[in-house]
């Protein structure tokens, strides 16, 4: 039996709380995006594919992604400078599950300079990135 992609390394890096709180609905682009990493098995091959997008929780619309055979640090750098090639944004949150990724030190300063908020679930709680998960299916 497969198991789920889970990219939870245990506490490797910086944490957020939770600013979302299952409030997914925004009011205007960019206010609330989300973020996450799921594999994806390749047919008639041993190869997985990890995809990486960003949801604007306004619409609903994948704003940007990336697609990486390894679920590495320079997925993430390229979803983020595609998601977010303005030099600041205001009153922007990006929320993420607890994986390794999200908690990377690139990943806190390339938010903080671009004036986005950081938000987390709650470890192992996929509901409170439901905007996300319900995307994934």
């Amino acid at each position: 039996r497969k198991r789920k992609y889970s990219s939870y390394k245990g506490e490797v890096g910086k944490k957020a709380d939770n600013l979302i709180q299952r409030h997914f609905e925004a009011s205007k682009p960019y206010e609330k995006c989300y973020t996450d990493v799921t594999e994806f098995a390749i047919p008639a091959s041993s190869q997985k594919l990890y995809l990486s997008p960003v949801l604007d929780g306004y619409n609903s619309e994948i704003i940007a992604y990336q697609l990486s055979t390894s679920p590495n640090l320079e997925q993430i750098k390229t979803m983020l400078a595609k998601a977010f090639p303005d030099e600041h944004y205001d009153n922007t949150i990006l929320h993420s599950d607890q994986g390794w990724q999200y908690q990377h030190q690139f990943y806190h300063e390339f938010l903080n300079q671009k004036g986005i908020r950081p938000s987390m679930s709650r470890k192992g709680n996929s509901p409170d990135n439901g905007m996300m998960e319900s995307f994934f299916g």
